[in-house]
């Protein structure tokens, strides 16, 4: 009994070692300069000379928080498996990391598995597939678009260009966005005109200038 207890606890160990999430974190967007990669949560990137110094990311697995200041504050975002080549409103202005959701998420060689094999090219960029991050508890839509900061108030699904969102009652009303699957161009004026952003796969909480502002939106990748 006490050899199978034994090999019980080795095998939680392990278990939950597998499904602990990895990010990797560059100082110079497109995945160039100085890196860390993080399997656990990091209060203060001072501790390893990488404070407000972040400026592109890598996330293999898992759901991550990154915030503006130490042990968690200030403004934050999250973002879920996939490649960020830039961090707009959080370049060099990330201090703390930590993992909000444990597992091996959706990484483009499938669930579980970043497909990283050896694509480093000769300016040392990274040039693996474009993440692709569902969460499937949500339903299917590859955007979702929120009337509230924080992913609250009235929300709408879409998958398709929006070349004006008061086709949807949506017009000059997101305060936050969740983009599953995609790279996703929003504009404040319709047929993607005025002022325009482009977000990855991930959670943003807040949208800073653009904030109640989008009127059109695109798929871009």
């Amino acid at each position: 009994m006490k050899r199978l207890l034994a090999a019980a606890a080795v095998l939680a160990t392990l278990t939950n070692t597998a499904l602990a999430g990895e990010l990797t974190l560059f100082a110079d967007s497109n995945f160039r300069g100085n890196r860390v990669t993080l399997e656990r949560d990091a209060r203060n990137l001072g501790d390893m000379n990488f404070n407000d110094r972040v400026s592109s990311i890598a996330i293999r697995s898992g759901v991550w928080q990154l915030c503006e200041h130490a042990n968690f504050d200030g403004r934050c975002i999250e973002l879920g498996p996939g490649e960020y080549r830039n961090l707009p409103d959080f370049n060099d202005a990330i201090s703390s990391v930590r993992e909000v959701t444990r597992g091996p998420g959706r990484g483009p060689g499938g669930p579980g598995r970043w497909d990283d094999r050896d694509e480093r090219g000769d300016h040392g960029d990274w040039r693996g597939d474009r993440g692709g991050w569902r969460d499937d508890r949500r339903g299917g839509d590859d955007v979702e678009l929120f009337s509230s900061q924080r992913f609250e108030g009235a929300q709408v699904g879409l998958s398709r260009d929006q070349r004006s969102l008061s086709d949807v009652g949506f017009n000059d009303r997101a305060g936050s966005i969740i983009i599953r699957e995609g790279r996703w161009e929003f504009c404040e004026h319709a047929d993607f005109r005025g002022q325009c952003v482009v977000f990855g796969p991930g959670r943003y909480a807040f949208l800073e200038q653009m904030n109640n502002r989008i009127s059109s939106m695109r798929r871009v990748r």
